[in-house]
Protein backbone atom coordinates (compact mmCIF):
# COMPACT_ATOMS: atom_id res chain seq x y z
CA UNK A 1 0.00 0.00 0.00
CA UNK A 2 1.24 3.32 -0.67
CA UNK A 3 1.78 5.89 1.77
CA UNK A 4 0.31 9.57 1.72
CA UNK A 5 3.45 11.95 0.81
CA UNK A 6 4.12 15.44 0.95
CA UNK A 7 4.46 15.82 -2.87
CA UNK A 8 1.40 17.68 -3.79
CA UNK A 9 2.03 20.03 -0.84
CA UNK A 10 5.56 20.59 -3.08
CA UNK A 11 3.92 21.86 -5.51
CA UNK A 12 2.40 24.83 -4.49
CA UNK A 13 4.41 27.81 -3.06
CA UNK A 14 3.41 29.16 0.24
CA UNK A 15 1.18 28.10 3.19
CA UNK A 16 -0.09 24.87 2.46
CA UNK A 17 -3.23 23.77 4.58
CA UNK A 18 -4.78 19.68 4.17
CA UNK A 19 -8.21 20.00 4.63
CA UNK A 20 -11.04 17.25 5.39
CA UNK A 21 -14.50 15.80 6.95
CA UNK A 22 -15.73 13.38 9.10
CA UNK A 23 -19.36 12.60 9.69
CA UNK A 24 -20.80 13.18 6.43
CA UNK A 25 -22.80 9.45 6.74
CA UNK A 26 -24.35 9.06 10.41
CA UNK A 27 -27.45 9.44 11.16
CA UNK A 28 -26.83 11.77 14.11
CA UNK A 29 -24.32 14.57 15.53
CA UNK A 30 -22.62 17.07 14.11
CA UNK A 31 -20.00 17.06 10.57
CA UNK A 32 -16.40 18.01 11.57
CA UNK A 33 -13.75 18.97 9.00
CA UNK A 34 -9.99 19.65 10.26
CA UNK A 35 -7.62 22.14 8.27
CA UNK A 36 -4.03 21.29 9.26
CA UNK A 37 -0.50 23.19 8.18
CA UNK A 38 2.22 20.65 8.84
CA UNK A 39 6.05 21.23 9.54
CA UNK A 40 7.77 19.79 6.32
CA UNK A 41 10.74 19.44 8.98
CA UNK A 42 8.59 18.08 12.11
CA UNK A 43 6.08 15.67 10.29
CA UNK A 44 4.78 12.81 12.62
CA UNK A 45 5.48 9.24 12.29
CA UNK A 46 2.48 7.56 10.96
CA UNK A 47 0.20 9.64 9.04
CA UNK A 48 -2.53 7.49 7.73
CA UNK A 49 -5.97 7.98 5.81
CA UNK A 50 -7.65 7.83 9.06
CA UNK A 51 -10.02 5.04 8.19
CA UNK A 52 -6.98 2.85 7.53
CA UNK A 53 -5.85 3.33 11.56
CA UNK A 54 -7.21 1.73 14.22
CA UNK A 55 -9.24 3.90 16.53
CA UNK A 56 -6.82 3.77 19.32
CA UNK A 57 -4.02 4.55 16.82
CA UNK A 58 -5.84 7.87 15.76
CA UNK A 59 -6.03 8.53 19.28
CA UNK A 60 -2.38 8.01 19.51
CA UNK A 61 -1.23 10.43 16.98
CA UNK A 62 -3.63 13.37 16.76
CA UNK A 63 -2.19 15.01 19.69
CA UNK A 64 1.10 14.83 18.06
CA UNK A 65 -0.29 16.34 15.31
CA UNK A 66 -1.42 19.42 17.46
CA UNK A 67 1.48 19.60 19.21
CA UNK A 68 3.75 19.73 16.27
CA UNK A 69 1.24 21.15 13.32
CA UNK A 70 -1.41 24.23 12.90
CA UNK A 71 -4.82 22.63 13.40
CA UNK A 72 -8.01 24.27 13.09
CA UNK A 73 -11.28 22.44 13.67
CA UNK A 74 -15.11 23.14 12.19
CA UNK A 75 -17.96 21.95 12.84
CA UNK A 76 -21.71 22.01 11.02
CA UNK A 77 -24.35 21.28 13.71
CA UNK A 78 -27.50 18.93 12.45
CA UNK A 79 -29.58 21.96 12.40
CA UNK A 80 -27.05 23.19 10.02
CA UNK A 81 -27.04 19.69 8.26
CA UNK A 82 -31.12 19.76 8.17
CA UNK A 83 -31.12 23.57 6.78
CA UNK A 84 -29.14 22.86 4.39
CA UNK A 85 -28.21 19.89 3.52
CA UNK A 86 -25.33 17.59 4.66
CA UNK A 87 -23.42 18.42 1.22
CA UNK A 88 -23.41 22.24 2.13
CA UNK A 89 -23.08 21.98 5.81
CA UNK A 90 -19.75 19.70 5.04
CA UNK A 91 -18.23 22.80 3.25
CA UNK A 92 -19.13 25.30 5.82
CA UNK A 93 -17.29 23.00 8.28
CA UNK A 94 -14.28 23.28 5.98
CA UNK A 95 -14.60 26.98 5.44
CA UNK A 96 -14.57 27.35 9.28
CA UNK A 97 -12.14 24.49 9.92
CA UNK A 98 -9.78 27.27 7.35
CA UNK A 99 -10.70 30.32 9.49
CA UNK A 100 -9.83 28.63 12.98
CA UNK A 101 -5.89 28.02 11.39
CA UNK A 102 -3.61 30.93 13.40
CA UNK A 103 -2.25 31.02 10.13
CA UNK A 104 -3.92 32.19 7.11
CA UNK A 105 -2.88 29.75 4.07
CA UNK A 106 -2.22 29.94 0.76
CA UNK A 107 -3.30 26.98 -0.95
CA UNK A 108 -5.63 24.38 0.80
CA UNK A 109 -5.49 21.10 -0.88
CA UNK A 110 -8.79 19.56 0.11
CA UNK A 111 -10.25 15.74 0.27
CA UNK A 112 -12.64 15.08 -2.87
CA UNK A 113 -13.54 16.28 -6.02
CA UNK A 114 -16.51 18.91 -4.71
CA UNK A 115 -14.76 22.11 -3.78
CA UNK A 116 -15.79 23.78 -1.18
CA UNK A 117 -16.06 27.98 -0.59
CA UNK A 118 -12.85 28.45 1.06
CA UNK A 119 -10.41 31.66 1.19
CA UNK A 120 -7.04 30.29 -0.23
CA UNK A 121 -6.65 28.86 -3.76
CA UNK A 122 -8.16 25.50 -3.19
CA UNK A 123 -7.43 22.17 -4.84
CA UNK A 124 -9.27 18.80 -5.02
CA UNK A 125 -7.55 15.60 -4.64
CA UNK A 126 -9.28 12.77 -5.00
CA UNK A 127 -9.00 9.65 -2.11
CA UNK A 128 -6.56 12.68 -0.92
CA UNK A 129 -6.00 11.71 2.47
CA UNK A 130 -4.40 8.19 0.74
CA UNK A 131 -2.41 10.52 -0.84
CA UNK A 132 -1.16 13.63 1.31
CA UNK A 133 0.02 13.79 4.57
CA UNK A 134 -1.56 16.70 5.45
CA UNK A 135 -4.90 15.83 4.48
CA UNK A 136 -4.04 12.23 6.18
CA UNK A 137 -3.59 14.68 9.03
CA UNK A 138 -6.28 16.33 8.60
CA UNK A 139 -8.75 13.12 8.52
CA UNK A 140 -6.84 12.09 11.88
CA UNK A 141 -8.04 15.21 13.65
CA UNK A 142 -11.53 15.67 11.82
CA UNK A 143 -12.34 11.80 13.13
CA UNK A 144 -10.80 11.99 15.94
CA UNK A 145 -12.53 14.89 17.30
CA UNK A 146 -16.05 13.84 16.44
CA UNK A 147 -15.64 10.52 18.12
CA UNK A 148 -15.34 12.38 20.85
CA UNK A 149 -18.20 14.35 20.50
CA UNK A 150 -20.20 11.24 19.86
CA UNK A 151 -18.66 9.70 23.42
CA UNK A 152 -19.82 12.63 24.99
CA UNK A 153 -23.37 13.02 23.40
CA UNK A 154 -23.64 9.07 24.19
CA UNK A 155 -23.50 9.62 27.91
CA UNK A 156 -26.36 12.03 27.79
CA UNK A 157 -28.04 9.31 25.60
CA UNK A 158 -26.80 5.53 26.32
CA UNK A 159 -29.31 3.85 24.78
CA UNK A 160 -27.90 4.43 21.16
CA UNK A 161 -24.55 3.39 21.43
CA UNK A 162 -22.61 6.23 19.94
CA UNK A 163 -20.03 5.98 21.77
CA UNK A 164 -18.94 2.69 19.65
CA UNK A 165 -21.34 3.67 16.31
CA UNK A 166 -20.81 7.37 16.34
CA UNK A 167 -24.11 7.97 15.63
CA UNK A 168 -24.08 5.17 11.83
CA UNK A 169 -26.90 2.71 11.58
CA UNK A 170 -25.23 0.27 13.34
CA UNK A 171 -28.10 -2.29 14.56
CA UNK A 172 -27.62 -0.90 18.66
CA UNK A 173 -28.19 2.61 16.63
CA UNK A 174 -31.22 1.15 14.96
CA UNK A 175 -32.14 -0.45 18.59
CA UNK A 176 -32.11 2.57 20.82
CA UNK A 177 -34.23 4.11 18.01
CA UNK A 178 -37.31 1.81 18.37
CA UNK A 179 -37.14 1.78 22.01
CA UNK A 180 -36.41 5.53 22.75
CA UNK A 181 -36.96 7.49 19.77
CA UNK A 182 -35.42 10.15 18.06
CA UNK A 183 -33.44 12.67 19.94
CA UNK A 184 -32.45 16.26 19.04
CA UNK A 185 -29.02 14.94 17.95
CA UNK A 186 -30.85 12.98 15.00
CA UNK A 187 -30.57 14.02 11.33
CA UNK A 188 -34.34 14.47 10.39
CA UNK A 189 -33.31 15.32 6.57
CA UNK A 190 -31.91 11.89 6.85
CA UNK A 191 -34.30 9.52 5.30
CA UNK A 192 -34.15 6.48 8.35
CA UNK A 193 -34.92 9.46 11.09
CA UNK A 194 -37.45 11.26 8.76
CA UNK A 195 -39.05 8.28 8.07
CA UNK A 196 -39.97 7.52 11.92
CA UNK A 197 -40.78 10.95 12.43
CA UNK A 198 -42.71 10.93 9.36
CA UNK A 199 -43.87 7.51 8.74
CA UNK A 200 -46.70 8.65 6.55
CA UNK A 201 -44.69 10.23 3.87
CA UNK A 202 -42.71 6.66 3.89
CA UNK A 203 -44.96 4.62 2.50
Amino acid sequence: MDLPSFDIERMHSGIVAGIDEAGRGPWAGPVVAAAVILDPDNIPEGLADSKTLTEKRREKIAPLIRERAMVGVGVASVEEIDKINILQATFLAMARAEAALATRPHVCIVDGSQKPKLRAKTQMVVKGDAKSLSIAAASIIAKTARDQMMRDLAVQHPFYEWEKNKGYGAPAHRRGLESHGVTPHHRKSFAPIHNILYPEAAR
